[in-house]
């Protein structure tokens, strides 16, 4: 049974408000007013919200931040009640992320209809965990497409075939689109004045890359690179900036999927700064050799060594050095320049 938190300061709407979901068969909460609403919400984590803009203590417009910016309310679907029909209500509200309107008074099926499409249309989003290592990226936009009701999405899902050492962008050009790598490898690299390329990203299957420019609407500051015979996914600049504002609750999902690597981009600056050299070798290899889902062995990392050498932030002759160790160990196997890591746990516990 889906659970609806209902705040609005008028006894009487708020009631009756609350009685017809019942008789429709929704578990209701209720409140008197946005800090109690907020206490509710937190306690009972609801399915949706219904809530009135003009109340005291708290109004409407706050409630809606504060679940924005809750982790623990984020994302819960959220339809104001007002008695303004203005179009700057709507938008100050649109802006701040709400999903729907119902304008005072309403009628019973005014009120099922727009709680049963913001259900339907989010629940899906809501509870999905996308695999962008599959198919994940297809489903996404599917998704998006159906639940999101949002028009014009024609985002160009065909596989495009790039081949090794092909420029996907220059630094310079302006943006067009978000990229999404489905197999292969693209570096990012800066080039400073005296010509000397600077690794600033590198982007294998299931990742995006190209969004930084997308969302400072600049130009390129780095130019990408296949870094061997790779798959992208071309997702058209006009889609993915209607992506993150037509629909809140879909922006945030694709934000949320585009920031789960700011994490692993700052233990791997850590790691150039304050680990050995063997330990920064050690820990690229098996970020690159990600096991199969299905548990099948990856395949081999098929990078050049002077490639690999710039991710690491070393010398080419530094990384034969160490690689030559490591398959010494018997840690990795390397057959025709490709390589393959043996023993993955040995080398993620090795206190180098």
């Amino acid at each position: 049974m889906k659970t609806i938190l209902i705040i609005e300061d008028n006894t009487d709407i708020r009631e009756n408000t609350a009685e017809i979901l019942e008789l429709a068969g929704y578990r209701t909460l209720t409140a008197e007013n946005g800090k109690i609403g907020i206490e509710q919400a937190l306690a009972s984590h609801p399915d949706l919200i219904i809530c009135d803009i003009m109340m005291p203590v708290l109004d409407g417009y706050g409630v809606l931040h504060i679940v924005n910016k809750n982790p623990e309310l984020n994302g819960i679907p959220f339809i104001f009640l007002t008695a303004k029909s203005e179009r700057v209500d709507f938008r100050k509200g649109m802006e701040l992320g709400a999903d729907d309107y119902l304008t005072k008074p309403f009628d019973d099926t005014e009120l099922l209809k727009a709680v049963e499409g913001r259900l339907s249309r989010f629940s899906k989003l809501q509870a999905e965990k996308y695999d962008l290592k599959q198919e994940g990226l297809t489903q996404f936009l599917n998704d998006v497409h159906t639940t999101g009701g949002l028009q014009g999405l024609s985002a160009d899902r065909r596989t495009h075939h790039v081949a090794k050492k092909q420029f996907v962008y220059t630094e310079g050009d302006e943006p067009t689109r978000l990229y999404f790598v489905k197999s292969g490898h693209v570096k990012t690299t800066r080039t400073n004045n005296d010509g000397k390329e600077l690794v600033t990203g590198l982007y294998g299957a299931g990742e995006f890359f190209g969004d930084l420019a997308l969302l400072e609407e600049t130009a390129y500051t780095d130019s990408a690179l296949t870094l061997d015979d790779s798959e992208l996914v071309y997702i058209p600049k006009q889609d993915f900036l209607q992506l993150l504002t037509a629909q809140p609750e879909v922006g945030r999902q694709f934000v949320r999927l585009l920031a789960g690597r700011v994490s692993e981009k700052e233990d791997q600056l850590l790691g150039m700064a304050y680990s050995s050299l063997r330990r920064r070798v050690a820990n690229t290899l098996l970020r690159l050799q990600e096991p199969l889902p299905t548990g099948d062995p990856a395949p081999p990392i098929q990078l050049s060594r002077d490639d690999l050498a710039a991710v690491i932030g070393t010398a080419t002759e530094s990384l034969i050095r160490t690689l030559s160790e490591f398959k010494q160990d018997g840690l990795i196997e390397v057959s025709g320049g490709g390589i393959r890591v043996l023993q993955p746990d040995k080398l993620r516990r090795a206190n180098w």
